[in-house]
């Protein structure tokens, strides 16, 4: 009897679920890391330029490398969305189980999302040099984190659903019956699905309608996943490696194809033509790429697990920049700026530009320090759990 006893108690101690899964720290913490190039580039390089896809343009560049060097960086909006809903369920689902109210959980979710709306307003549209009417990623997750209040008690088969449609069907939607002579109209349509930087102070480039569907379908895997044992997240590997690989031989049909999926069609047949989609608003084409590279990185992260690699230096950084994505966020675009707010319409003009050696340079100490700053305020979150800290 004490031997079946003390079996059964191993077994639960093997099965028993992580309080984190670290495999989504992991790849929001890589993701985290890419995006800080996108804008130190942006902030200190000339040759670096975005805006793909906006009213449909497709601004050039100057040669292939300037194109890559931006492109790699589109993994990170859609992941850091995606992974947003993912943790949303996760969170949800154990403040529930804890005993807190529905009422509790609701009010928990508005507040985050007022708190990234004023983040956005105040320090985050600053930092580009842009009005604090700018509807960036933070201002849109805040927004979904609001909208989620409500939602979440739908069915998450419903919500999945949902998500699927709006990534899918996006582009079809038509919003000329909101008339574009009023400020507040125009800036309506921007904010929820024609992201542009036309009419001065009234500027959004994630618009909610298409960035919802992402997130929507985030939730739904952290539902999948939260009940999951530490076992069956890594039976997960080969699944997420096989989604993965299929949404990118999906992105390569649509782009062959040339037809629906691509608000910016392919024009001929270089690399730079392959891969230069839509990201805002974000086609099918750039998702099936963009979230199968998420699936594998989510993949790479289980394996490390398995092969018990989470104590390495590299990956332990990794990982807390994971658990820690919106202070570094905040912090990385100040650090990478390194000069005063004009709160003016520069297009980010530096006082200098800086070449590719030294702003690769300027990136990895900037990584060494965020990350020493993303430990240090953990630690700070752990000592004082329950003030405004818990918001960011």
């Amino acid at each position: 009897m004490a031997n079946s006893l003390s079996t059964v108690t191993e077994t639960v101690i093997k099965t028993k679920k992580s309080g984190r899964f670290e495999f989504i720290d992991f790849t929001r913490g890589l993701i985290m890391i890419i995006m800080a190039w996108d804008h130190v580039s942006g902030f200190w390089n000339q040759y670096h330029h975005g805006g793909e896809g906006i009213l449909g343009r497709a601004p050039p560049f100057i040669n292939t490398t300037w194109f890559l060097l931006r492109f790699v960086t589109h993994y990170c909006a859609p992941t850091f969305i995606f992974l947003a809903g993912t943790v949303l369920a996760i969170s949800t689902i154990r403040r529930l189980r804890k005993g807190e109210s529905e009422w509790s959980v609701t009010m928990h979710l508005i507040k985050r999302g007022l708190v990234l709306l004023f983040l956005e307003a105040i320090f985050v549209s600053s930092a580009f040099s842009l009005p604090w009417t700018y509807f960036g990623v933070i201002a849109c997750i805040g927004t979904c984190l609001i909208i989620f209040s409500v939602a979440r008690k739908l069915p998450t088969k419903l919500i999945l659903a949902v998500g699927v449609l709006i990534i899918l069907n996006h582009s079809f939607l038509d919003l000329s019956f909101i008339t574009s002579r009023a400020n507040w109209a125009w800036y309506l349509k921007a904010i929820l699905h024609e992201p542009n930087f036309e009419r001065w102070p009234y500027f959004a480039l994630y618009s909610i309608i298409p960035w919802i569907g992402v997130m929507c379908v985030g939730w739904a895997f952290g539902n999948y996943i939260e009940p999951k044992t530490r076992e069956e997240i890594r039976n997960l590997r080969n699944p997420l490696v096989l989604t993965g690989a299929a949404s990118i031989v999906a992105f390569i049909l649509v782009r062959y194809f040339n037809g629906y999926g691509n608000l910016i069609p392919r024009a001929g047949n270089t690399l730079v033509d392959w891969l230069y989609v839509s990201k805002y608003p974000p086609s099918v084409a750039f998702l099936l790429w963009t979230l199968g590279f998420m699936c594998l990185l989510l993949a790479t992260g289980i394996v490390l697990e398995e092969r018990g690699l989470l104590g390495n230096r590299i990956v332990a950084a990794v990982h807390t920049i994971g658990r820690n994505p919106l202070f570094f966020y905040l912090v990385h675009l100040w650090l990478y700026r390194a000069r005063w707010p004009d709160f003016a319409p520069t297009d980010m003009v530096p006082p200098f530009y800086l070449e590719l050696g030294p702003t690769l340079a300027f990136y990895g100490i900037g990584i060494v320090v965020l990350w020493y700053l993303c430990r240090e305020y953990e630690k700070l979150k752990r000592k004082y759990p329950k003030p405004i800290l818990q918001y960011i």
